[in-house]
């Protein structure tokens, strides 16, 4: 591996991994501001914003982005994370112009087009309400929101429809200009790319970010709680968590070992006591999620609901017996897994 890591004159990163034998790249922006980074009444914003992006540039429609990115066979995307907002494609190398150049006119020229925004907007709407009839969607906004309560770390990430529906244009450009600076800013590229034309482009693209830094968060604060929602279906789902680790802390990847020996696959301790020995649930796994300053250990279930009351029991056992007698075969198999 040959990282390769230059900050710009406006505190603005480029991070490439070049790979000369392939002939494809992936890249794209990250930024670091999320819906942690929101007020009560923005909550939503970041994701919106993410979706407004692709509505149009002052040189662009919605439909030149789509046009342009796949005449040359390639694909751009975004995603909204709790903590970053990421514009990111994957092209053929000689096309990482077309990409660059294209989700930097879309972070710098949006025009939030008003007709447009009110479209997303009732897109975004109809994604909230998928999440309400998904019920193990839904399980984990409710795990979140108990593991850090009254806090924007706990607010799901599409927002509320009470939120959603009354963001505007000049909310949108309001949080873009305040959060997304030069300095919280970081172009990524792996693959078929030089890491000096990069930065060459880089500096011609992104010179007219704002200056400064990405924005500030209250500290996560992990707190025990509950939340029961009851409805008609034919399962129960259940999800649990405790304290994990921050992503910069050395032990994140441990936690990311423990987590998989746990519940990662169908070798594991949880998949094996409660579905292939005792046919409890279809679905059961644990995860484990590092945030900045905070993380969770985290299991799924979904069972019958009569099952419900020994399921909960079968976790907490297992994670006590991982504690006392975890094995180094687990440990072995488990860093495979992750490797893989």
């Amino acid at each position: 591996m040959s990282i390769e890591i230059t900050k710009l004159e406006n505190g603005f990163i480029v991070a490439t991994d070049p790979m000369p034998h392939l002939e494809s790249a992936a890249l794209g922006v990250w930024v670091g501001c999320g819906p942690r980074h929101e007020s009560q009444e923005q909550a939503g914003l970041s994701h919106m914003l993410e979706h407004m992006a692709f509505k149009g540039t002052l040189t662009r429609s919605a439909k030149d982005i789509a046009t342009e990115i796949e005449q040359v066979g390639g694909d751009l995307n975004a995603y909204t994370s709790r903590e970053q907002t990421a514009f990111h494609a994957r092209v053929l190398k000689e096309n990482v112009d077309v990409a660059l150049d294209l989700i930097s006119d879309i972070l710098i020229n949006p025009t939030f087009d008003g007709a447009e925004l009110e479209r997303e907007r009732e897109v975004i709407l109809q994604e909230i309400g998928q999440t309400r009839d998904t019920p193990d969607d839904l399980i984990f906004d409710h795990l979140q929101e108990a593991c850090y309560p009254n806090q924007s770390m706990g607010w799901p990430i599409f927002g509320s429809e009470k939120t959603v529906s009354a963001f505007s244009r000049d909310v949108l450009r309001s949080y873009m200009s305040a959060n997304y600076r030069a300095g919280g800013m970081m172009l990524i590229a792996a693959g078929a790319v030089e890491h000096a034309q990069l930065v060459d482009a880089a500096g011609s693209l992104f010179r007219r970010l704002a200056l400064g830094d990405g924005p500030e968060s209250e500290t996560a604060r992990f707190q025990s709680s509950e939340i029961r929602d009851e409805q008609d279906l034919e399962q129960a789902h259940l999800a649990f968590a405790f304290p994990g680790v921050s992503s910069t802390d050395p032990d994140a990847v441990t936690a990311q070992v423990f987590a998989t020996a746990l519940g990662g696959g169908m070798s594991s301790r949880l998949f094996q006591e409660a579905r292939e020995k005792r046919g409890l649930c279809y679905a059961i796994y644990a995860f484990s999620q590092s945030h900045r300053d905070a993380g969770v250990i985290g299991i799924y279930a979904g069972t019958g609901e009569d099952k419900a009351g020994e399921v909960t029991p079968l976790i907490a056992a297992e994670i006590e017996a991982m504690a006392k007698g975890k094995t180094d075969e687990e440990a072995a198999r488990a860093r495979a897994q992750l490797r893989a």
